[in-house]
């Protein structure tokens, strides 16, 4: 078992219920009024569901599983029909069917997109709504307009009067599955859905927009410092290289500083009990953006189904490039439960991830919304936790970061590296940003959003290739903040160059694409943010990628001016200041970066410190050699998406052992 933690499946329970103690005869006797015998207690305790009695008669549910289906019901503040398709008893088809042979309509099976009669807007409402509750104008092939409605929250007394009082309610309503009427409203809004997906946060707040890479003023003084920095270098280069000492010096020292702060804050409280199930809980959309992962398709959807949380109120959208053949047919193979739903995303430029979740944010149901990856396995209880943080905080909370934790750290060294790093990033960084009310550099998955906050501040940005530190920063713009928790998500870590190299690359383009943006108008940016935000902002984007830039330049000026010191005996005063500088830099990212991962792991993960220690200065080279190939992809391919590839868990991995 993946976890050992206790697991309510509703599903599981209402089947195991629904045909105790039945038998191959027919079990209850039909009462003149059309319900059965052992419905009675049904209706003393669930008055409600005596509308649903005749349809569930032609579905053949027995007592036991009514009885059951209202419990949840009644628990998850939610209808008797959603209960009754969310625990897979009968597909939304047959209780289509049911429900129509009922009320005597007409059942339909497809639908043309293009005959469908409903404004752009409405079409909009429709497929972000819960459910699909107003009926939709079609015209059919008489040309006379109908109307289709599909049956998920249907009030049928209410349908049942409307059709009795007038005599073409019954022609003109027709009832259509749920998924049949969502696919056509997708057809004909496609184009919309890709228009915004694309510019929407352009065409909204342009300045904000990555789409163009700098401005004017960015170009002009990058320009200028690309011609005057090699000739200073030519004809004063002790001053020059003193003035880029300097320069990069302060970048390292803030970091370390950074990191300092953190390290002595650093809290080490467990994850408090997680909230009971309760009738007020909100429909939560979990998006999951994947491409090329047919092979750890059927390990996410299994990780997924492991969440607790009312399934009758959870909407989980696998977001898919429409050409991606081998993930669709991996997914389709699947037989997802209802609240999953495939979302198909047309080609087009640019292809990112921050595109495809902008094209699926509008057909979300959900009040929050939360971010995951393919290779994600997300701990069973998180998003309780995350629920009962937004619960327990002011409006202005936007934002819940969980963790991620690392589940194949012993696989190679260099995963074991990237765990490091991210134990000190999730258990430190981000909790001490947090807490001093500071822009949070939010992480590529397991964010969770109060859906109205996002859509305020513009949603992910299509064209910066780190969408997650580029939100974290502009909700803060906005005025929100994020929390922290402590349940994590645990997912995998390259364990080869071939794959670490492409995935740096990104997030070092994305951090300069990032502080691009946010700098076109500085003034503006410090006015908004405060000064300490502000000056922790160039920390977090400026300082990180500079730092990483300019590490080789340091190091070896350090080694060769040392050596010069050694063989000379003396030094000019620059030459020594600059060796100072250097050493403090250089020793002082090094102890920061070591001290701070030490301080935030947990005991058995410190085994083997030592081979961190020894690889420290080789992984932050490796780290230099990924900003300055991101520097080149941001003038040459400044959207380009290297994509990281992912495996199924070995096993033996951490998540295992948990």
């Amino acid at each position: 078992m993946l976890y050992e933690l206790p697991h309510l499946r509703d599903a599981v329970v209402v089947r195991d219920r629904a045909f105790e103690g039945s038998s191959s005869s027919p079990h209850h006797r039909t009462r003149r009024d059309g319900a059965h015998d052992g419905f009675d207690l049904v209706l003393r305790l669930y008055p409600k569901t005596r509308d649903w009695l005749p349809v569930l008669q032609r579905l053949n549910i027995p007592p036991k599983a009514a009885m059951e289906l209202a419990r949840l019901s009644s628990r998850n503040g939610t209808d008797f029909v959603a209960e009754l398709v969310a625990c897979r008893l009968v597909d939304e088809q047959e209780l289509g069917r049911a429900l129509a042979a009922h009320l005597g309509v007409e059942w339909v099976d497809k639908i043309d997109p293009d005959r469908l009669v409903v404004s752009r807007e409405a079409g909009m409402s429709l497929l972000s709504g819960q459910p699909l509750r107003r009926a939709v104008g079609y015209l059919g092939t008489d040309g006379v307009v109908c109307y289709l409605l599909a049956p998920s929250g249907v009030d049928i007394s209410a349908l049942r009067r409307r059709i009795a009082g007038s005599a073409d309610m019954a022609h003109k309503l027709k009832l259509v599955a749920p998924e049949t009427l969502r696919a056509a409203l997708l057809d004909f809004l496609r184009p919309d859905l890709l228009r915004k997906a694309t510019m929407g946060l352009f065409d909204r707040y342009a300045n904000l927009s990555a789409r163009v890479v700098v401005n004017a003023w960015q170009g002009v003084v990058g320009g200028m410092l690309l011609v005057a920095i090699p000739v200073l270098l030519l004809l004063a280069p002790g001053a020059t290289w003193l003035a880029m000492h300097v320069v990069f010096s302060f970048f390292f020292l803030a970091c370390i500083g950074l990191r300092f702060a953190a390290i002595a804050t650093v809290d080490r409280k467990q994850s408090a009990p997680p909230p009971r199930l309760r009738s007020d809980m909100p429909v939560y959309s979990l998006l999951v953006a994947l491409y090329r992962e047919a092979e750890v398709a059927p390990e996410l959807v299994s990780a997924l189904e492991r969440i607790e949380w009312p399934r009758s109120k959870l909407d989980i959208k696998l977001v898919c490039e429409a050409d991606d053949d081998d993930t669709l047919r991996a997914l389709r193979a699947l037989q997802l439960p209802s609240h999953m739903e495939i979302v198909e995303v047309p080609p087009s430029e640019p292809r990112t991830k921050p595109k495809a979740l902008a094209y699926a944010l509008p057909l979300a149901r959900g009040e929050f919304v939360a971010l995951y990856d393919a290779e994600d396995h997300p701990h069973p209880n998180q998003l309780l936790h995350a629920w009962q943080t937004f619960r327990e905080s002011p409006d202005d909370v936007a934002c819940v970061q969980a963790p991620l934790e690392i589940a194949n750290r012993g696989s190679s060294l260099l995963a074991r590296m990237f765990a490091f790093e991210y134990a000190a990033l999730f258990r430190g960084i981000l909790p001490w940003l947090s807490g001093r009310r500071l822009p949070v550099p939010l992480g590529g998955t397991s964010n969770h959003f109060r859906r109205a906050a996002i859509e305020q501040a513009g949603g992910w940005d299509p064209y910066n290739v780190t969408e997650d530190a580029d939100l974290g920063m502009r909700l803060a713009r906005f005025g929100y903040r994020t929390e922290t928790i402590r349940c994590p998500t645990w997912e995998t870590a390259p364990e080869h160059l071939s794959a670490w190299l492409p995935q740096r690359t990104r997030w070092f383009k994305g951090w300069v694409q990032t502080w691009l943006v946010h700098m076109r108008h500085p003034w503006r940016l410090l006015r908004e943010l405060g000064f300490w935000p502000f000056f922790v902002g160039q920390i977090l984007f400026a300082g990180m990628v500079m730092s990483a830039l300019a590490h080789p330049f340091l190091l070896l000026t350090g080694v060769a001016l040392a050596v010069d010191f050694v063989l000379e005996r003396q030094s000019s005063g620059w030459k020594t200041t600059l060796l100072a500088l250097d050493l403090v830099s250089v020793a002082g990212g090094y102890l920061s970066f070591l001290l701070l991962g030490w301080q935030v792991l947990k005991l058995r993960e410190k085994l083997g410190f030592w081979k961190i220690v020894l690889f420290t200065p080789v992984y932050w080279m490796m780290l230099s050699w990924a900003a300055w190939r991101a520097v080149w992809q941001l003038w040459r391919t400044p959207f380009l998406w290297e994509k990281t590839p992912h495996r199924p868990l070995r096993a033996g991995t951490a998540l295992h052992r948990q």
